[in-house]
């Protein structure tokens, strides 16, 4: 018993060993599985069919290695064990690129972000984000608040120029035009509302103003959720932003809407740091009116 105990005493090295290869076998294994994780973002966004072409792939993959298990039996532990770890470093991975990309627009848009529009910097061009004025034959708020909240800011004196952009795909269908009559209902100007019928994005619409109506300096008029995106979108391309808040749609209403921006956010960071998206439209410059 001695000198078992002894020959303990004399030989730690070994369990410190094994304890420090675990841990660095689990970081090395979570720092594959996050740059997996982020190709896998960037493949799945850059080519809309991915997933067609690469599930029955994945699918033989994991009926081949389930039958090399059942085959094989003990002898496949370390298998076993290594797929067991990337699968269990995949998780936290995801959601670490995950809750990262939607919490870099939230610092990004910090302090440039109001609710009271006579804090707002006074901004030559301010820009409503588009959307349609009814869903399934009932009112859109979303709509509505951010027509009410364009309204505000130009009646307070924040904005010269207002550009309407959203997606206008037919005739039956112009986001862009129906937010300038709204407006235009409200006694702003018709000559001070311009038109960007190709928003048919955020990113669209903010690198739109820049490169096609030579803005270099806007007032983005949303809701929260969308002016913290494009506030991120315009710094990332040299635009000065701030933004003004329409009021936001309660929580069971707007609910859809909060889903698809957690995957709407990571799309944004994967825009900007992996695709580097540019807009569907782009053309000759177009010249926003002249101010007298």
């Amino acid at each position: 018993m001695g000198a078992r105990a002894v020959r303990n005493r004399n030989h730690p090295q070994p369990v410190k060993s094994s304890v420090l290869c675990k841990w660095l076998r689990r970081l090395v294994l979570g720092a594959l599985a996050l740059l997996a994780v982020i190709a896998g973002m960037t493949e799945f966004f850059r080519h809309e069919s991915t997933v067609a072409r690469i599930a029955p792939w994945l699918l033989s993959g994991c009926l081949v290695l389930l039958v090399l298990w059942v085959l094989a039996g003990d002898r496949v532990k370390p298998v076993q064990s290594f797929v067991r770890d990337l699968l269990l470093a995949l998780v936290p991975a995801s959601l670490a690129v995950v809750v990262y990309a939607n919490m870099t627009p939230v610092w990004a848009s910090r302090g440039r972000i109001f609710t009271d529009v006579t804090r707002v910097p006074a901004t030559r061009v301010g820009l409503v984000f588009g959307t349609s004025d009814r869903v399934a034959s009932r009112e859109n708020l979303y709509f509505r608040y951010r027509i009410e909240a364009a309204t505000q800011a130009w009646n307070a004196g924040k904005v010269n120029i207002l550009i309407v952009s959203g997606d206008n795909i037919s005739r039956y269908y112009n986001e862009p035009n129906k937010m300038r009559q709204a407006l235009i209902d409200r006694g702003i100007p018709a000559n001070r509302i311009v038109c960007d019928p190709f928003g048919l994005c955020t990113l669209d619409s903010v690198v739109r103003a820049k490169e096609i109506y030579s803005a270099d300096s806007i007032l983005f008029i949303s809701q929260r959720f969308q002016n913290e995106r494009a506030i991120y979108l315009a710094k990332a391309n040299g635009i000065t932003a701030f933004g003004f808040d329409a009021r936001d749609v309660d929580a069971h209403e707007g609910l859809k809407t909060k889903i698809r921006e957690v995957g709407a956010r990571v799309k944004m960071w994967l825009d900007v740091n992996s695709l580097n998206t540019r807009p569907h439209h782009l053309g000759e410059k177009i010249a926003l009116p002249e101010l007298h």
